[in-house]
């Protein structure tokens, strides 16, 4: 480990940077649900993830480890069935957030081409695009972030001047006022979407890092929430009353460059397009050094040494090409709302463990223990509204929950009895 400390703002843009690469995926997806209602879906999401980063800022300043979540999870219930079945769901779940950002990248990048090559390329960005940051985090995994600060800066000044310029091209008329028979197409919209927000969790992995983690990361962790949901919130209201909904809905892959248009005019649409691709790609590349290295850290976990290796091959690089590969097909193959659905259930499951693991270690992370049992109630909540969603709309979303929650339940079944252990929760 380096013995170079980073500051406030070097974590900051971390946060940010991984959360914010989730805005171009979502944003034509809460439309598409919650209609005008999408900038309460964005408040409601982000409730939801502020909340759970109370847990999230008492256990990284009592533990302020590079495991983050998985040490978590670890310390709070001990290596059995439980928190190794949550450890790989969480894997799991990042594979599908790597798809979210990959997805996305592809149709933005498409926006550049001719309507008739557009299939095409999509599929054609999006392999390019994992193969590269794969190789990326191959050659030089030692580099990866150095730039994070300059990429977020420059993403942000683009989206802070879309809203700028677009407030003054709002037409009220469109906005509706919320009634009471959209509320229930609001919280679908804003559970859908919660994957959106995840992208905090990577600040976890920086507390061993920071100077003065202790004052220095709930301040992150707040902040950065708080400044996205506000983000989140302005850039759905602006879009909803820059263009008519329909014309949105009609570029939904790629609706922020399209709503730039009348705004920004065709040379602020294409600015849109690369803050995306600069955006999607480099979130991209930090969910997969991120999930990657799960590998390790799972392996240690069991007491297997994290360095070891198989036929000459590093584990850390054997995990990085089976997240690879598995990302190729769900990004190419699985519809955009489908990937945010599994992956939205998948981490909303795993905050409500976190929140616990918080709850059940109070004493210890000098917390409040009913906020983070309040967390938990709430993410498991709007984890059965999302799967009671997911049953109405794409009951198939809800049998890949189920295969992904029994591979993991099924992988550490095998691991107790290949190794002659005694299986224990």
């Amino acid at each position: 480990m380096s013995s170079k400390k980073i500051g406030f703002w070097s974590v900051w843009a971390l946060g940010v940077g991984g959360i914010v690469g989730g805005l171009f995926p979502a944003l034509g997806v809460v439309i598409q649900i919650a209609h005008t209602g999408a900038p309460l879906a964005f408040a409601i999401a982000g409730t939801i993830a502020l909340i759970t980063t109370y847990a999230y800022a008492k256990l990284s300043v009592a533990h302020p480890c590079r495991g983050g979540t998985v040490t978590f999870l670890n310390q709070a219930f001990g290596s059995g069935l439980f928190s190794g079945t949550l450890n790989l769901l969480l894997w799991f779940s990042y594979v599908v957030m790597l798809s979210f950002y990959l997805q996305a990248f592809g149709s933005y990048g498409v926006s550049l081409f001719t309507e008739s090559t557009q299939p095409i390329w999509k599929h054609l960005l999006i392999s390019l695009a994992i193969l590269g940051t794969t190789g990326l985090n191959l050659l030089t995994a030692n580099h990866v972030g150095k730039s994070q600060i300059w990429i977020v800066s420059f993403k942000l000044g683009i989206l802070i001047l879309f809203i700028t310029m677009g407030s003054s091209h709002i037409d009220i008329s469109r906005l509706e006022p919320v009634s009471v028979l959209s509320l229930q197409s609001i919280f679908a919209g804003a559970m859908v979407i919660f994957l959106s927000y995840e992208g905090f969790e990577l600040i976890a992995n920086a507390a061993e890092d920071l100077v003065n983690p202790k004052r220095t990361l709930p301040r992150v962790y707040y902040s950065v929430i708080g400044f996205v949901i506000v983000l989140y919130v302005l850039i759905a209201l602006v879009t909803l009353g820059a263009e008519p909904i329909e014309q949105i809905l009609a570029a939904k892959d790629y609706a922020l460059a399209e709503v730039a248009k009348p705004i920004m005019g065709q040379f602020g649409s294409v600015l849109i397009t690369i803050a995306a691709l600069f955006s999607t790609i480099s979130a991209s590349n930090a969910t997969l050094y991120g999930s990657a290295r799960f590998s390790s850290i799972i392996a240690q976990s069991r007491g297997f040494d994290s360095g070891s290796q198989i036929n000459g091959i590093d584990q850390s690089s054997i995990g990085l090409s089976i997240t690879s590969g598995i990302t190729l097909i769900i990004a190419n193959f699985f519809d955009i709302s489908r990937i945010s659905t599994m992956g939205s259930a998948g981490f909303l499951l795993i905050f409500a463990a976190v929140n616990l693991a918080n709850a059940r270690m109070y004493r210890y992370t000098k917390s409040k223990q009913w906020i983070s049992l309040l967390g938990a109630g709430i993410c498991l909540v709007a984890l059965g509204m999302l799967i009671w969603f997911a049953l109405q709309t794409d009951p198939q979303t809800v049998w890949v929950l189920v295969f992904m929650l029994g591979v993991a339940i099924g992988i550490e079944v095998i691991y107790y009895l290949s190794n002659k252990r005694q299986l224990h929760l």
